[in-house]
């Protein structure tokens, strides 16, 4: 058996298929291309999955590929496990080879027994083999098996498993295909371990490679199966359990990537790992290990912390092991340099990881920052609730409001009450988030638009690629292909017809890139459709949606394709503006700051980015002087393709998590700013004209939001601020340089009057003492009733004070009414304390009001609707007099 590091092992897998005329596929990233029903990457066939279904077609048919792959969160979550068992992980590595309708069978065991045994070296006698048994009316796969003790398998070590263990299928419906599995003896001695059950039950056993053979379809959920067309493979070896095998040790902790990991953490923190015999400090070094590889990963493919979806998901993760940093023993920030020491360890396999240093580090310093500010607190709080009652089960509303207030995901505050034998019931803690918070929208798509977009895969099926030639012209000649109305292929559309319009040739850009689409007009013989705007429905087609607006347009026919060049020249200088902008953050806020977003339009351009506090005044202003300043330097705006790696030899800017194809776009603007980027562009800097800053906004956690104005709309904004500055100047009687001088004047003024004003009031409601027609007697209790509309809030509460302290021996029941809403506050002596409850009283007012309220004995506000007022007084005065 081969020992070999982790990294030797990935280059071995990859190079043995690719001397097998595969291609090797970088890997996608982990947060999955146009596919919404995954949270992250789980396996390697993910970025696949449109080629295997036929949506999408490579330039190649055998592939191969290491892919990063995260399980947290949703249907694959292996969260709870990581740290406490020999193989789980949120992040992993998964190893595969794949077969587009190319090889089968045959090819892929003959492939994956000689890798094992002799580009691994593993000993043929601690290797076993599944396959699928039979089930359900699909026939066993007997033709798997000859071919494996073809392979060189030992009949006697092929055993026949069911639909739970060796068969997959993508859903309901879609291909499908029985597995086979080859398992790896953890015991030397294999005596007595070759058989089905302790390989079903992986007792003493380990899977170490899965090989789907997708040869079946089912067109509908309830119909027959069918024969692929074209049968294909998907296989997938977990690079971790491969090398626990040939590092021949006892966990996936143990392998020379997590030694690295763990020994830095227990160094860092003046403890030893002591493996799996090494109690909690060794359980909280795998949890810090693992969860430092998922952060740092899912932060480089733009996956950033917050309170929703993947981004919920990642916090859970950054807070656990915080959390279980703090147990260890850290008491300052650790977690980024965890982080830091992932991307040392990877980055020779994973060269983005090293780009996104910067974010990585910033986005976990400010999370974890965030989070201990509130730990101590959170975790006091949890453990005076434990002590307060000895309910076995937390109440829900108590972890919500540990979620909302203090940040501690609802599955840690589970974790922590585990650890002192309680439990928390998570479904009634998420029901009562839902319950503070606002709910979500239904983001599901209609019947017509998805049976529009099946449309879109036939017509790009049996017409073809739509040809862009948007870079080089504003107009030209195509032939009408397609013409979709109310979601049906139709062969022609009458003036006032809402249409989709696809062309064989386009010069219109298709929305994409943040870019928006162009807008125009298709002229016809006799007629005309007017373009609203244009989209690509898949990466490959360019359609055209309108208005006939007079004639008849159909298919088959010429048209001119005419771009609105007003609109497309303003979109290119704002598209320009954008990549200019990205360059200048960057070297005003640091080397962390990442695209997240855009939004290119003719009248503006939105830019989304990472960065953790508002800009300031001076950043503003350096940012829109470095971007003018490119301008005017008037450089020339170059496009070439090329591939990947020659994009990233020349260090071209590129979005952390985006999904390239083999070939690129570069667009370079002088000789600082490089970006891939498929949009539209100005031919020299200079046509940009004027940039201003607008707006500056936080969209998410981490993520800042800026939006800007080019050419004749930023001097449109600047006069339009020019304007409103001459007549606020005017109507000050002063200068424009004098205008905040003169306000911070009037403002100071304006202070002195409300102070003036808040003593006259209350001057007002004193008078000369409680009047007896505003004091009643309830159960022997002097009340003193006093309406006080208009008084300033914060000057209620001394007023009654006062009111009270004139009283002498009493309850002073204040109210004061403003904007439809009264406040409502009851002071008792404290000679009363015991006789009269102020709290009560005001619960029971504001209940009365429909509003709340409560308090102390001698003190308590509260308040509700004004027109509820005399209910209010009603209850109040039956409550005092008991």
């Amino acid at each position: 058996m081969k020992r070999l590091s982790t990294d030797q092992i990935r280059r071995t897998f990859l190079d043995f298929f690719k001397d097998r005329d595969h291609t090797e596929v970088a890997s996608s990233p982990l947060v999955p291309a146009n596919d919404p029903t995954l949270l992250f990457t789980n396996a390697g066939m993910v970025q696949f999955k449109d080629v295997f279904t036929g949506k999408e077609t490579r330039p190649y048919s055998r592939a191969t590929t290491s892919q990063k792959c995260v399980r947290a969160g949703g249907k694959h979550n292996d969260l709870e496990n990581v740290g406490y068992t020999r193989r789980h992980h949120t992040f992993f590595e998964m190893l595969g080879n794949f077969s587009f309708g190319d090889y089968f069978k045959q090819d892929a065991i003959a492939f994956a027994w000689e890798l094992v045994t002799k580009g691994f070296g593993l000993p043929e006698d601690r290797l076993a083999v599944t396959v699928f048994k039979g089930e359900d009316g699909v026939p066993a796969d007997d033709e798997a098996a000859a071919m494996w003790v073809a392979a060189g398998v030992p009949a006697e070590r092929i055993f026949r498993l069911g639909k739970a263990d060796n068969y997959w299928q993508m859903g309901d419906t879609g291909p499908q295909g029985p597995c086979s599995e080859i398992h790896f003896c953890m015991s030397e001695d294999t005596t007595g371990m070759v058989t089905e059950q302790k390989v079903a039950e992986s007792d003493g056993w380990m899977e170490i490679w899965n090989l789907v053979f997708m040869q079946f379809v089912r067109e509908t959920a309830d119909g027959p199966l069918l024969p692929l067309p074209k049968p294909s493979v998907d296989t997938g070896a977990g690079l971790e359990r491969v090398a626990m095998v040939l590092q021949g040790v006892e966990s996936t902790y143990d392998t020379d990537g997590f030694r690295k990991l763990l020994d830095k953490i227990a160094a860092r923190v003046g403890k030893t790992y002591g493996g799996f015999a090494g109690g909690e400090d060794s359980v909280s070094m795998r949890v810090i290990a693992d969860h430092a590889r998922a952060t740092a990963f899912l932060i480089a493919d733009g996956v950033q912390p917050s309170n929703e979806g993947r981004g919920y998901v990642l916090r859970r993760i950054m807070r656990r092991a915080i959390r279980h940093g703090d147990r260890l023993g850290f008491d300052d920030l650790f977690f980024h340099e965890a982080c830091l020491d992932v991307v040392e360890a990877m980055k020779g396999a994973y060269p983005d990881l090293e780009r996104a240093v910067p974010l990585i580090e910033k986005a976990v310093r400010f999370e974890e920052t965030a989070f201990r500010r509130t730990l101590q607190r959170g975790l006091r709080l949890l453990e005076a609730e434990m002590a307060r009652t000895d309910a076995k089960a937390l109440d829900p509303d108590f972890v919500a409001d540990l979620y909302d207030t203090y940040g501690f995901p609802i599955d840690l505050t589970r974790v922590i009450a585990n650890e002192h034998g309680r439990t928390v019931d998570e479904a009634a803690a998420q029901e009562a988030v839902k319950r503070r918070q606002s709910g979500g929208e239904d983001t599901g798509l209609s019947a017509t638009t998805k049976a529009v977009e099946g449309l879109w895969f036939q017509l790009r099926d049996a017409l073809g690629a739509t040809a862009f030639t948007g870079y080089e012209h504003d107009a030209g000649d195509a032939k009408v292909l397609a013409i979709v109305k109310d979601g049906a292929r139709v062969k022609e559309a009458q003036a006032g017809d809402d249409v989709l319009v696809l062309l064989d040739r386009t010069p219109f850009y298709g929305e994409s890139g943040g870019q928006v689409g162009d807008a125009g007009q298709l002229a016809f013989e006799g007629g005309r459709l007017e373009v609203e705007k244009t989209i690509k429905p898949l990466p490959e087609l360019f359609v055209h949606e309108g208005k006939v607006a007079q004639g008849t347009l159909t298919e088959g026919q010429t048209v001119r394709a005419e771009v609105d060049t007003t609109k497309r020249n303003a979109t290119r200088k704002n598209h320009s503006a954008t990549h200019l902008l990205h360059l200048a953050l960057k070297e005003v806020l640091g080397e962390h700051v990442q695209q997240k977003g855009s939004l290119v339009a003719p009248d503006r351009l939105r830019f989304d980015f990472s960065h953790f506090e508002p800009l300031k005044p001076a950043e503003v202003t350096a940012i829109e002087a470095r971007v003018n300043e490119l301008v005017l330097e008037n450089a020339e705006t170059v496009s070439k393709v090329g591939s990947m790696d020659d994009a990233r030899a020349e260090g071209a800017m590129m979005l952390f998590g985006e999904k390239y194809g083999d070939r690129v776009r570069m667009v370079r603007i002088g000789q600082e700013s490089l970006e891939l980027c498929g949009g539209t562009h100005v031919a020299r800097a200079g046509d940009i004209g004027l940039f201003k800053l607008v707006s500056d906004g936080a969209v998410a956690a981490g993520v800042r939001r800026v939006e800007a104005v080019t050419g004749m709309g930023a001097l449109k904004w600047v006069q339009d601020q020019e304007r409103v500055l001459k007549e606020a100047a005017a109507a000050l009687k002063a200068g424009p340089e004098q205008v905040p001088d003169r306000i911070e004047k009037l403002q100071k003024k304006n202070r002195e009057l409300e102070r003036d004003l808040e003593k006259a009031r209350t001057a007002a409601a004193l008078g000369s003492g409680p009047a007896q027609d505003q004091v009643e007697e309830l159960g022997g209790v002097k009340v003193l009733f006093k309406s006080a509309d208009g008084t300033p809030k914060k000057a209620l509460r001394p007023l009654a004070d006062q009111l009270r302290d004139k009283l002498g021996s009493g309850v002073v029941v204040l109210t004061a009414a403003e904007d439809g809403r009264v406040a409502l506050l009851v002071a008792a002596t404290k000679d009363l304390v015991g006789k009269v409850n102020a709290g009560a009283v005001v619960k029971a007012a504001s209940e009365a009001m429909g509003g709340s309220g409560g308090g102390r004995p001698d003190f308590a506000q509260g308040g509700g609707p004004a027109e509820k007022l005399a209910e209010g007084l009603a209850a109040a005065r039956a409550t005092i007099a008991g």
